[in-house]
């Protein structure tokens, strides 16, 4: 089966990652399609990126004592 992009920008990219690789034009899109669909498989969804950040950043965060209003009042600086 047969690709066909008749596009001068896509063009001109395989051309330039297949100088900078020293490689084909058909090399340098294989190459490039394969790194692209590897990044989308290793894609963390961003809820469960969330979700890390929020059980090691903000872990303790929440715990502690309520405060006073005499220590709410020194943290404002009043």
């Amino acid at each position: 089966m047969a690709l066909n992009i008749r596009d001068s920008r896509a063009e001109q990219l395989a051309k330039e990652l297949a100088s900078y690789r020293h490689t084909t034009m058909t090399q340098a899109v294989i190459d490039a399609l394969s790194n692209e669909l590897e990044r989308e498989r290793q894609k963390v969804p961003l809820k469960d990126r969330i979700e890390a950040l929020r059980q090691t950043h903000f872990k303790g965060v929440m715990q502690g004592h309520d405060m006073t209003k005499d220590e709410i009042d020194a943290m404002w600086g009043q």
